[in-house]
């Protein structure tokens, strides 16, 4: 398993305080390997990432909610998502991984629902657990039946050739990660005009995140301004921003968690539109109270 670089342990609060009752929509909790096995294959693992240090890291920048997405660590094996959510209280939520839909029955979905997971992630190939055509078919469909959102990381090349099997769907679609563009080619980038296609549909929805991965020029990632601002103006109220701590298969040292809260701040231009991507998007989404 290769050796990728570790979270900042000490964040620091950004320089303006985010708005009441905001929302980092994806961030990864870890624990130790004794209680929660690593699958076979996983490409990474991070047990120092646990529960107790992401809300230490979210009430340092003044986060109160949450949604913690199952790594692709534990495969089908939901129990660190969770205990975390049992520990995390009220305010957070989960989202699943899709592998989930391969190995659980009715009930045990039921019971992640009553859990508080609200949506399932289908991961980018070599990170996740695949899935057959016939399993990704039926997944789709479950996901549909428990009124769950789907999630849809994108490869690294970018989403626009990974999209077509979800473009038609009825449910809530979040993009992860911008869609992964190439911010050299700017709004021209082919998985920037499909995002923007997408968004045009209604029910699809841009999580702003992976920015210091993303860039090409570096600190403070200003490259990204222009394709951030293309999406909040085609979409204001389906924009939502994730942390994505602790950084998962980071081969440069992440950033602090201030600075990345601050990057979505040089994407807005309003308090509104800070108030929209960090609470009303995401209460909406993830059924927090208004």
């Amino acid at each position: 398993m290769p050796d990728y670089l570790p979270f900042d342990p000490n964040p620091r609060p950004p320089h303006t305080p985010p708005p009441a009752d905001a929302c980092d929509s994806q961030f990864h909790v870890f624990g130790d390997p004794a209680r929660y096995p690593v699958r076979p294959g996983a490409v990474y693992e991070m047990p120092t990432a646990t529960i107790a240090a992401g809300l230490h890291m979210h009430r340092t920048l003044g986060i109160t909610r949450g949604v913690i997405v199952q790594a692709t660590t534990y495969g089908p094996d939901h129990s660190v998502v969770v205990d975390a959510l049992k520990a995390a209280g009220p305010n957070y939520r989960g989202c699943a991984n899709a592998a989930v839909f391969t190995a659980a029955s009715d009930d045990a979905l039921a019971d992640l629902d009553a859990a508080g997971i609200r949506g399932a992630r289908f991961s980018r190939q070599g990170l996740g657990p695949s899935l057959s055509e016939a399993e990704f078919t039926a997944a789709l469909a479950k996901t549909r039946e428990l009124g769950w959102y789907v999630k849809v990381q994108p490869e690294a090349s970018g989403v626009a050739a990974q999209i077509a099997p979800f473009e038609n769907l009825d449910v809530p679609v979040v993009i992860d990660h911008m869609g992964r563009p190439d911010v050299a080619r700017g709004l021209e980038d082919p998985s920037v005009l499909k995002v923007l296609e997408l968004l045009r549909r209604g029910n699809f929805y841009v999580m702003l995140s992976l920015g210091e991965k993303i860039s090409k020029a570096g600190p403070p990632w200003a490259d990204l301004i222009p394709v951030a601002r293309a999406y909040i103006e085609a979409a204001p109220d389906r924009i939502i921003w994730g942390s994505d701590w602790p950084h998962p298969v980071s081969v440069k040292q992440p950033p602090n968690e201030g600075a990345l809260l601050e990057l979505l701040y040089s994407f807005t231009q309003s308090e509104g539109e800070r108030r929209k991507i960090l609470v009303e998007n995401p209460a909406r989404l993830f059924g927090f109270p208004a």
